[in-house]
């Protein structure tokens, strides 16, 4: 029979749906740090750490709220008083950690031209126009992606290229062109050539990414902190009417 009755019994039925959401919600951040961080990977070379590590936080974050609705359903259900303050405390742990992840994503959308700005500037001299190599293949996937050339514009690669040239890359290659196809930043290929630098096109597309990491590590966050009101609720009716004393 329960001990819970009136309000604290509703409250200790919500807080197990609640654990049923946390169970998603865990699902939810797994998926979102992957995503995001599976979308980071093809771009890793331009990409600095910590790009990596909020999607990675997200995945750690999300199994421990797996791993934790355990407490808070067997808790809810036995009216366990441990079992449920500790479901509260490691709640209240993560409720913390979500908000230093959500914060950590705008903090990085803010930070991601500059950021990718220096990894643009520096790996121009590494690109190779005759062999192949890692960073060649994705400036070239980059500027065709996003339809761009250079860091802020084509001329950016006059100091790395001689007489005119551009990546081939920098370049829309004209339906049924047959033969050699040249590039060049002069007006020969104006028509053909991609104006636009890849920084703001490309960062954007990053930025855009750490904002879908921040809101769902803000948005759970705040769902979790009625979760922690509702665990404490409960706790306290449990320690009121089993009698427990040395516990807070």
């Amino acid at each position: 029979m329960s001990l819970l009755t009136g309000s604290a019994n509703a409250v200790r039925y919500t807080l197990f749906g609640f654990n049923l959401i946390f169970l998603i919600t865990g699902i939810i951040l797994i998926a979102v740090g992957a995503g995001v961080g599976s979308v980071y990977t093809g771009y890793e070379l331009f990409l600095v750490g910590k790009f990596f590590s909020i999607p990675t936080f997200l995945i750690v974050i999300g199994s421990f709220i797996i791993v934790i609705t355990f407490f808070g359903c067997w808790g809810a259900l036995k009216e366990n008083y441990c079992l449920v303050l500790s479901f509260s405390v490691m709640l209240a742990i993560i409720f913390i950690l979500e908000l230093a992840a959500g914060i950590s994503g705008y903090v990085l959308r803010n930070d991601a031209e500059n950021l990718i700005q220096t990894s643009l500037t520096n790996s121009l001299a590494q690109y190779n126009k005759s062999t192949q190599n890692p960073t060649t293949k994705l400036w070239d996937d980059v500027q065709r992606d996003f339809d761009c050339c250079g860091v802020s514009n084509y001329s950016d690669w006059s100091k790395i290229f001689d007489n005119n040239q551009l990546p081939i890359s920098c370049c829309s290659v004209p339906v049924g062109a047959v033969g050699t196809f040249s590039c060049l930043n002069t007006t020969e290929s104006v028509g053909d050539r991609h104006d636009n630098g890849c920084l703001t096109g490309f960062s954007d597309y990053i930025a855009a990414h750490a904002v879908s990491l921040g809101a769902a590590g803000v948005v759970i966050a705040v769902l979790q902190f009625f979760g922690v009101i509702f665990a404490c609720w409960v706790a306290r009716e449990i320690k009121i009417r089993n009698g427990i004393t040395g516990f807070p």
